[in-house]
């Protein structure tokens, strides 16, 4: 998948997040002081930045590494999730770093961009059969959590906001039938 498939995938999020701030505080988001600190050390933050910038890497705009996607996720997660899947989350960040070490006889953040890839891509068949056959008390695989945190994060950081889409700093009136033409950004909310 390339960032425009992804960007226009990620069109249903950028509408969500409007919402998304009021929904989480209305579950029970435990805003703290710290936010996060406690949750994932700076190894397990810089790995999760990896992973991020595997999802989307830095083309001719920044990428997820540049919007601190990692650092977001520590904290929405620490927040945000309940705590079933805040271990759910935790273990299966440690899973994904012994199946690649397993697999690549190498860490995941020395490793290149052809294995992160390849990897990823592997595990993100791997939810989606998960996903497909999922019951609904089952808990909520760490990998899908990990690619919208990774979306969420970095669409919505200044940097996915200003420069991957189109920003506009002082909205003006509603036109609902904004010309589009085939290449152009999306917009920002």
């Amino acid at each position: 998948m390339n960032r425009r498939e992804a960007i226009a995938r990620v069109a249903w999020i950028m509408g969500g997040t409007v919402l998304g701030a009021e929904l989480f505080m209305n579950l029970g988001c435990n805003l703290t002081e710290k936010s996060g600190s406690e949750l994932l050390d700076t190894d397990q933050i810089s790995l999760l930045d990896e992973i991020a910038e595997t999802i989307l890497p830095q083309t001719s705009t920044p990428g997820a590494k540049a919007a601190k996607v990692g650092q977001f996720m520590n904290v929405m997660v620490k927040d945000c999730y309940t705590k079933e899947d805040q271990k759910v989350f935790k273990d299966g960040l440690s899973a994904l770093e012994k199946e690649f070490e397993n697999k690549y006889k190498q860490s995941f953040i020395d490793a290149d961009q052809v294995k992160r890839t390849e990897f990823l891509t592997l595990l993100d068949k791997q939810q989606r059969d998960f996903a497909a056959s999922k019951k609904p008390e089952a808990p909520n695989h760490y990998f899908a959590m990990m690619k919208q945190l990774t979306l969420l994060g970095y669409f919505t950081s200044e940097v996915g906001a200003t420069q991957a889409l189109r920003y506009n700093p002082v909205p003006g009136r509603y036109d609902g039938c904004t010309p589009y033409k085939k290449g152009d950004r999306a917009w920002a909310i």
